[in-house]
């Protein structure tokens, strides 16, 4: 085998794979993309792309289309459940870190993403499910799909999120994602439905005494621009569950939960279709994110609760070191251990970062909540600047 090797099976077609393709075809390396599911323009709910993440959205030419197909974010505001403000942070994100925070829908990320690729020459094969790898030393690694046909090349690269198949290949063993405790919903709703509310390029989210809303813009389409989510303590239940039913009793649940919330939160509801439940799920460490030729990127190594708004953005991240460190010759093994070791702690530290966040958003007694509530007014500005190390860090600068 050559140092630099020939060609690399990406498993994941989300964020990380597409985009470490492309990367990694900049490098002389070929890529070709295995995803499990049929291809689709229309899955998913809304998300941001922090600075860190719009940096490497530059260096592949989409942060414009990215900005002129979602909306900037300018700022993150906090209020209580009967509409007074706590609070606000993420302001002037362009001027302070380079480039801008933007929501967007996922399903147009993962467009844009995808058209990128095939543009930049990356083969993409949809509804190929891995089940095994085959990783002789001496032969090309294989991936084996569930539909029985095969994939060669000269590494693998697992970008196939946090319910990862290539994690369990590559750390047989170890442990599986876990579980946070809370449920989101989530979904988008027209424009009209803030008409009473000029919000502006605000992201406003609100802490009840139990659970978390949240709502902004997040495209330019006054049909289905507004991206809205809904955090709760599971108590007993999971996605699945709530997946199982009906719309109406979905859509009543919603009522019920957040009955009382300050406006415009019951009309989001109201005008809610096509909901989306999640698990909120995490990956806080792993005792290696290689194996041989086979190497963990994404949520697949590093899955991180929402609570941080950085899921995205380190995907990004890791693209882009990933094909940053592949430039540089070194035999395969050694440039896993170096992207492993330049990643993890940066990445495990903001996974137990959001999963400290999402302590703020379970079940409070009354009181419990007015002095959480208190408490932001005085802590949100020094937390704010705890948070600075994420969105000032460039890919592209390491």
């Amino acid at each position: 085998m050559s140092n630099r090797p020939r060609k690399a099976l990406i498993v994941g077609a989300g964020i990380a794979g597409p985009v470490a393709a492309i990367l990694l075809r900049r490098a002389g390396i070929e890529s070709a993309i295995y995803e499990a599911w049929p291809y689709s323009k229309g899955i998913g709910g809304g998300l941001q792309i922090a600075p860190n993440g719009m940096h490497v959205m530059d260096e592949i030419g989409l942060a414009n289309e990215l900005i002129s197909r979602g909306s900037v974010a300018e700022s993150f505001d906090f209020y209580s459940q009967e509409g007074r403000k706590l609070g606000s942070i993420n302001r002037d994100m362009e001027r302070r870190f380079g480039q801008p925070a933007v929501n967007v829908c996922r399903a147009t990320l993962n467009e844009m993403l995808i058209d990128k690729a095939w543009c930049a020459c990356v083969s993409l094969y949809f509804e190929k499910r891995l089940i095994k790898i085959e990783d002789r030393g001496d032969q090309p690694i294989i991936a084996y799909f569930a539909d029985g046909t095969t994939a060669e090349g000269d590494l693998l690269i697992g970008a196939d999120g946090v319910h990862s198949i290539t994690r369990r290949q590559v750390v047989p063993d170890g442990p599986r994602p876990f579980d946070t405790g809370l449920i989101g919903f989530g979904g988008f709703v027209p424009h009209a439905v803030l008409d009473g509310r000029p919000i502006g390029r605000h992201v406003e989210t609100t802490f009840g005494q139990s659970g978390f809303f949240g709502y902004g813009y997040c495209s330019p389409d006054p049909n289905d621009g507004v991206m809205w989510w809904s955090t709760q303590p599971a108590h007993g239940m999971d996605a699945a569950m709530f997946r199982a039913l009906d719309a109406s009793t979905l859509k009543q649940h919603l009522r019920g939960f957040h009955r009382g919330w300050h406006d415009p939160i019951p009309d989001i509801i109201e005008a809610a279709e096509n909901i989306v439940v999640t698990d909120t799920l995490d990956v806080a460490t792993l005792p290696t994110w290689s194996r041989k030729r086979s190497l963990l990127i994404g949520d697949a190594a590093h899955a991180t609760s929402p609570h941080a708004g950085q899921g995205a953005s380190l995907a990004l991240e890791d693209a882009m070191r990933l094909a940053r460190l592949m430039q540089d010759g070194q035999e395969l093994g050694a440039t896993f251990q170096a992207f492993e070791a330049e990643r993890r702690p940066r990445t495990e530290k903001i996974v137990a970062m959001a999963r400290r966040n999402g302590n703020s958003k379970r079940e409070f007694s009354a009181t419990g909540a007015w002095v959480r509530n208190q408490m932001m007014k005085w802590f949100l500005p020094l937390g704010a600047k705890g948070m600075e190390f994420m969105y000032a860090y460039d890919a592209r600068a390491v």
